[in-house]
């Protein structure tokens, strides 16, 4: 019972790396995004631009979220393929 309860790697449940990607890659919609769409509001109410600064902040926010999740999934698959590595050379 207690395999079942752990990866391959004896790293915890088999569903924490599923819950880490989901949280990172969760992280890097939300934060940017709103982060970029707060401060946009506030600079153009302050400058008095309407939609011109809020525009240009939700676009590098949707930038920031692109880039960030890419670098998420590079990671997550360098992974993988060091762990298909790891099981080839045990299988020899």
């Amino acid at each position: 019972m207690a395999e079942n309860n752990q990866n391959s790697n004896n790293n915890g449940p088999w569903w924490k790396p599923g819950m880490q990607i989901m949280s990172e890659v969760s992280t890097w919609i939300i934060v940017p995004i709103i982060l970029a769409l707060i401060f946009g509001k506030m600079l153009d109410t302050r400058f008095g631009t309407k939609p011109i600064i809020f525009l240009i902040f939700a676009g590098l926010g949707f930038v920031a979220t692109c880039f960030g999740i890419f670098r998420v999934m590079k990671n997550y698959m360098k992974k993988l393929k060091e762990i298909e590595k790891e099981a080839k050379e045990e299988k020899k």
